[in-house]
């Protein structure tokens, strides 16, 4: 099988198309014939080696973490899916995968597709729409009423974490610029703040949540704009001791390195009277069954950018580094 494999931490010229024997699924396994696969920003940050503190990897692998196809094989003990399935998943993080014509994952992972969607749309979802719903419905308990805060709305979470925070009940601010506010306006945004030209600690007050998209400054200015006693989650700064433990499931070591990394932005936090959290969203085959049902209700659009074919990878890993997308990028296996 053709497949993206990472051969080395660095640049662009670490990862290559190459062929691979195609993977056999263990005991609660299924086998996807994969149909397309999303690209996020945590894959070019794996490929640089920015989280072998988390997940090291024994090179060369299959990298990638989200995808779209037909289940082709079951392992022993499977009985939620069969052959001629079709599927999408967010793979385990510590085994990867997904850009490959062929794929092996966990069937607590895997979910049906939207039928409302192509696999190419289906390979979207994933890995945003968990990391946008865990975030608010697990994180920050958003409910009717709540004014929420989440700048960076035009990227491929943003996307879906304003129409969550609305289906959820919330009053919703993001950043965009000029290019972006039609898009952010039409998930549902109340209000959105142009970031090229306005400040966002002047623009916005007392907001009862945010879920933070963008780290550095944005992330500090971020702790001015929620209420005393609110909390920020996100998914671009520092992560701290309870991502460790609670996130990754490891023990006092990584909590005490991510606990004195995280000092500054923690102490800027208590310093406004907030508090912060880094979140890593975990893969959930049930959590994607409540993404599914919302998505075929109507209630929740896919954004994507651009498609590449999956020969044209690299070129889609650059167009995503450059940081323009507006939602998200996607290769087609077809």
């Amino acid at each position: 099988m053709r497949a993206f494999v990472l051969t080395r931490y660095g640049g662009p010229q670490a990862a290559e198309l190459r062929d691979m024997p195609p993977p056999e699924p263990g005991p609660g396994e299924v086998r996807i014939d994969v149909k397309a696969a999303g690209l996020n920003p945590v894959d070019f940050k794996t490929r640089e080696g920015k989280l072998r503190v988390i997940d090291s990897y024994a090179l060369p692998v299959v990298f990638g973490c989200e995808l779209s196809g037909v289940v082709t094989s079951v392992g022993e003990g499977v009985t939620r899916f069969r052959p001629g399935d079709e599927v999408f998943a967010r793979v385990a993080k510590h085994r990867l995968g997904a850009f490959a014509e062929t794929a092996c994952v966990g069937e607590e992972l895997v979910a049906k597709k939207p039928a409302s969607l192509d696999f190419v749309q289906a390979a979207a979802v994933p890995l945003a729409a968990l990391t946008a719903l865990q975030s608010l419905r697990d994180e920050l308990a958003v409910a009717p009423g709540m004014r929420v805060f989440i700048p960076g709305g035009a990227g491929g979470v943003g996307t879906f974490a304003i129409q969550l925070a609305k289906h959820l009940g919330a009053t919703v601010a993001t950043t965009a610029s000029a290019r972006g506010r039609r898009l952010v306006e039409r998930l549902g945004a109340d209000v959105v703040v142009d970031y090229t030209t306005q400040d966002i600690t002047t623009e916005l007050r007392e907001y009862d949540a945010a879920l933070d998209l963008v780290g550095g400054d944005t992330l500090t200015q971020t702790f001015s704009t929620v209420r005393r006693g609110a909390k920020v989650v996100s998914i671009a700064g520092m992560p701290e001791p309870l991502t460790a433990t609670q996130d990754l499931g490891r023990g006092p070591g990584l909590a005490m390195l991510f606990w004195l990394a995280s000092a500054g932005v923690r102490f800027r936090a208590w310093r406004s009277g907030v508090t912060y959290r880094y979140l890593f969203m975990h893969p959930s085959g049930k959590d994607l069954e409540e993404l599914a049902a919302l998505i075929d209700a109507k209630k929740l659009e896919v954004v994507i950018d651009r498609v590449f074919p999956f020969s044209n990878i690299a070129d889609a890993f650059d167009y995503l580094e450059k940081g323009r997308a507006k939602g998200k990028v996607v290769v087609s296996m077809g």
